[in-house]
Order: structure tokens, then C-alpha cells, then sequence
């Protein structure tokens, strides 16, 4: 029996189910506490759910380490199971430190919700936030490798080399990735300069959108119909486009027509405050109500109307729209547009002109006729002084003389 337990194997084995039972037992006991405190506290839960599982990972991982480091006495197992349960520990400890990570940038995230009606701040906080839990993740590995890299045999060695050709390796780097770098850099611009935030609607290559998610090399704008467009984060740095939401979410909007001149601009404007009464669309801050141009057959009317938001004002337009050409049609239809020809018959006489009249020759213009005309002109044109060609050759004459 006693030859039995001697075998480094029987050993190691017996010592790793040790260390898994006390894992397992000190496990159950910090589930039973977190269990108790978590019926008065809701974020325990949450809490648990996000790391039971590395920390029941780490805490295995140490147990049977150090119950094996203490079972086995020769030096080259020793230094194996040493080597194994170090790259071992790293990962499951890199697991558990970005799960901490992420769980803290929730609960900083429950703070500000998103679905109430003043969410600027909240929105703002959100980009951020999502832009930095992908930025520790990244971070969390790249460190988690580099320490495992550096565990092996001769890695210090191997590092000065790499040091050596560092300069070379980051010129090739750079040339080769300067489109994604550059995206990376304005990604995390756009999070911290609040251009764009998670749920601004937007304006992209002529398309109206919501920006749906920010990551560090692109970002999604979920469009009016459904579609997702997927744009660089350095469209956004380097292309102008619209924030509808940069400080508020309320909007003013325009409906035009071009309608006949026998249009009544004051019964319309009657009609369009019934209309806006009738609805929940209308928020109430303006409704105007205008003509902005009255050239060639059509009168051109503008009606400007707000709303809420975007979508709320896009439906209000098409409400205001519809109900007008409603009201066009039943009551005034001669404000209708119209094309009017003249019809004339073939070989008809052109009327006798008429005689001549004398023109007064003292009508004033913009720019003569009086001595105000004159200075006025003059503020465009200057004098230019002309000679005959008499007086050019007297004045060439004497200056030969001269």
C-alpha cells in the first residue's frame, strides 16, 4: 500500500481530486452567501451570472496546483505541472478580470436608460461605454498572450530580437494596415468627441437612418425600411452628414404646393390649424403657414409644421399633405394647378400696329437720366478717357522733339 501512494502518479492524482473537492466545497459556500445577500440585493444576481463560471475555473485551477505542487516532490514534474498551471491560471484569470469589466460597464449602464423621452446624456454615456468593453476585451487578451508567450523557455531572448526588428515590422505593420488603424482611431473619436451616438438618427448618402451600433472600425445605421447600412467609422470623420438628434430630438418640417393663383392663402391657413388640432402628431411649438414665391402660373405654398421627432414628422408632413389636397378638391377647386394655352386659327390677321408715339426723352433710369443715375453708375464703371487720332500723332510728335 505504502509502494502505491509512493507512485508519482497515485500521488498527483489523489492531490488533484483533493484540491477539486475543496474547490468544490469553498464554491458551494460562496454560492450559499451570494444566494442569501442576492434576495436583497438585485445586481448580486447579475453579479454571479456574469462570473461564476471563470471564478469556478480560477479557483479550480489553483486549488489543484497547489495541492499537486505539495504532493509531487521530484523537480522535473514539479516543473512541468508548474509550467501547464501557470499558462492555465492566465487564461482563466484574463476570463475572470474582463468579466469583471463587463459586469461593472453594465451596471454603469443601468444607470442610464435609454427608452425615456430625454435620453441625450444616457445615449452619449452608451457609445462610450460600448466602445470602451470592446477596447478592454482587446486588451484583457493581447495581455493574457504576451504573458503566456513570456512563460516559456527563452522567450526573453527571443523578445530582444523581436525588439531589434521592431522598427522594420512597424513600418510594414503600419503600411499595411493604415485603412483598419485609421478606423480604430476613428472609432474611438466618434465615442468621445459625441458626434454620433447609439440611436441618433442620421442622414447618410441620402438615406435617413438610426444609428443602431458603434464598434471601433465601422458603424451600423439602421435605415427607414429595414435595410442596415454599414459605413467605415472614418465616413464619419471625414464626410459631412446630418444629426437630427445632436441636441434635441424635436424637428421642424416643411409641406409645399404649387397651387393656382385664385388660391385663398387665409382660408388654407384656417384649414391647416383645424387639421392640426385634430391630431396628436403636432406638438404644438409652430405651424406656419406662407407664400414663398408667386412667379409663372403657380402660387407656391409653404406649410412648416414640428413634431416630437423624426418619424413622429415624417408621418405629421404626410398627414398635413393629405388632408389639404382633401380640402383643395372639396372646397376651392379652382386654387387647383392648371396649364392655360391660347388658341389661336390658322391665318389669323395680326392686329394694325399702332402709330408711333413721341417718347419722352426725360425718362429716368436705374442708371441715367438723372445725376443720381449717373453716380450710380459710376460706382460699377469708371470713365475711360479716349483721344482722336489727331491728337495721339501731335502728342508722339512732340515727344520726339523732346
Amino acid at each position: 500500500m505504502q509502494e502505491f501512494f509512493d507512485n508519482v502518479f497515485v500521488r498527483a492524482g489523489v492531490s488533484a481530486a483533493l484540491g477539486a473537492l475543496a474547490a468544490i466545497v469553498i464554491t458551494a459556500i460562496v454560492a450559499f452567501v451570494f444566494r442569501r445577500i442576492a434576495r436583497r440585493e438585485r445586481w448580486v444576481q447579475r453579479f454571479v451570472d456574469r462570473v461564476r463560471r471563470p471564478f469556478r475555473v480560477v479557483l479550480l485551477i489553483a486549488l489543484v496546483w497547489v495541492a499537486l505542487a505539495m504532493a509531487v516532490n521530484d523537480a522535473e514534474w514539479r516543473n512541468s505541472i508548474d509550467f501547464v498551471a501557470r499558462i492555465l491560471m492566465i487564461a482563466a484569470g484574463a476570463w475572470l478580470v474582463a468579466s469583471l469589466a463587463l459586469f461593472f460597464e453594465d451596471a454603469g449602464l443601468d444607470r442610464y436608460r435609454i427608452d425615456v423621452a430625454d435620453n441625450r446624456v444616457a445615449r452619449r454615456v452608451r457609445t462610450q461605454v460600448l466602445i470602451l468593453r470592446r477596447l478592454t476585451v482587446v486588451v484583457i487578451v493581447i495581455v493574457a498572450i504576451a504573458s503566456i508567450l513570456l512563460t516559456f523557455p527563452g522567450a526573453q531572448a527571443v523578445g530582444g530580437s523581436i525588439l531589434a526588428s521592431a522598427g522594420v515590422v512597424s513600418i510594414v505593420a503600419g503600411l499595411a494596415a493604415q485603412s483598419s488603424l485609421a478606423n480604430v482611431f476613428a472609432g474611438m473619436q466618434l465615442a468621445f468627441s459625441d458626434a454620433i451616438r447609439v440611436d441618433d438618427v442620421v442622414i447618410v448618402e441620402t438615406e435617413w437612418g438610426r444609428v443602431e451600433e458603434i464598434t471601433l472600425t465601422y458603424v451600423v445605421v439602421h435605415l427607414w425600411d429595414d435595410r442596415r447600412m454599414v459605413l467605415p467609422s472614418t465616413y464619419f470623420t471625414s464626410t459631412p452628414f446630418q444629426n437630427w438628434t445632436r441636441r434635441n430630438s424635436e424637428l421642424l418640417g416643411a409641406v409645399e404646393f404649387d397651387l393656382d393663383w385664385r388660391v385663398s392663402p387665409a382660408q388654407m391657413r384656417e384649414e391647416l390649424d383645424r387639421v392640426l388640432a385634430e391630431t396628436e402628431l403636432w406638438d404644438g411649438r409652430a405651424s406656419v403657414l406662407q407664400v414663398t414665391d408667386a412667379v409663372g402660373g403657380y402660387v407656391r405654398i409653404r406649410v412648416l409644421v414640428t413634431a416630437v421627432d423624426a418619424p413622429t414628422l415624417f408621418d405629421l408632413r404626410c398627414y398635413v399633405r393629405e388632408a389639404l389636397v382633401t380640402w383643395l378638391h372639396e372646397t376651392s377647386p379652382g386654387a387647383l394647378p392648371r396649364e392655360r394655352v391660347v388658341i389661336t386659327e390658322p391665318g389669323e390677321k395680326r392686329a394694325p400696329t399702332r402709330e408711333k408715339k413721341n417718347v419722352p426723352t426725360d425718362a429716368h433710369g436705374l442708371f441715367s437720366g438723372d445725376q443720381a443715375g449717373e453716380e450710380r453708375a459710376s460706382l460699377f464703371t469708371g470713365r475711360i478717357t479716349t483721344i482722336s487720332p489727331e491728337e495721339a500723332a501731335l502728342a508722339a510728335d512732340g515727344s520726339d522733339r523732346g
